[in-house]
């Protein structure tokens, strides 16, 4: 028998991003329930998308942020090279033309785009970071102390979501997968914080392993940043979880 047949699941990447792992969930007999646990904000154009051509390097840290840059650039600098933190990221940078983008081969995080040897001498270099508002320092910091000069471009605006007109009680969702930290935590403050302790939560990276273990979550499964990915944890736990 199918391992999710049946199954309430629900998806709580950005509503821009959510489509295809309900969609293979739902192929795979599960039910998808869509919660975005991060709303997008537009935010006026930052100011340095005016003038990309003086940059040597451009970073999108997901692929909200190309989303919210590329209908805003004109032309892009032919000599302007492109890195991203994951491989989500890069599929959105090269569907507008860009080539020979700097992705990590293993890892989706800024540890394993910072372990590139490309980005180790950074001295004189001129480095953007597309992203959203806030998020973490580690990727500038870090390019900063190998001597490259950074700027950040806030793309949009990350909200927490209203809490749903009717919130899930114990026991009706199957399981819960988590994009992020900050969609964790959004999480945690609009739905019922028992019931998501109580439901397995599948997250993509062991620092929200970490943030969940914290929260006090019961079962929290260590997936992967793919759709894929994320399916395949969650059929390989209802194997011997049904």
């Amino acid at each position: 028998m199918n391992p999710l047949y049946g199954r309430a699941i629900l998806v709580t990447r950005p509503r821009a991003q959510a489509g295809r792992l309900a969609r293979l969930i739902e192929e795979a007999g599960g039910r998808a329930h869509l919660f975005p646990a991060i709303e997008i904000a537009d935010v006026p154009a930052p100011p340095a998308l005016g003038k990309l051509h003086e940059f040597d390097l451009a970073i999108f840290v997901s692929p909200t942020a190309v989303a919210k840059t590329m209908p805003r650039v004109a032309s892009w600098p032919p000599s302007l090279r492109v890195a991203t933190v994951g491989a989500g990221t890069r599929r959105a940078v090269e569907k507008h033309g860009i080539k020979g983008v700097l992705t990590p081969s293993e890892g989706a995080d800024s540890e394993a785009l910072l372990a590139l040897p490309e980005l180790q001498r950074m001295a004189g270099k001129r480095v953007v970071i597309l992203r959203g508002d806030g998020g973490r320092a580690l990727l500038g910091d870090t390019l900063a102390a190998r001597g490259a000069r950074v700027e950040y471009a806030t793309c949009y605006r990350r909200l927490a979501p209203e809490a749903p007109a009717r919130p899930w009680q114990r026991g009706e969702l199957a399981a819960v997968t988590v994009s992020s930290g900050q969609g964790l935590e959004n999480l945690f403050e609009v739905l019922d914080p028992e019931m998501l302790r109580a439901t397995p939560l599948f997250v993509p990276h062991p620092r929200i392993a970490q943030q969940a273990t914290a929260l006090a979550a019961r079962t929290v499964v260590l997936a992967g940043h793919t759709d894929e990915e994320m399916l395949e944890a969650l059929m390989a736990y209802f194997r011997t979880h049904g």
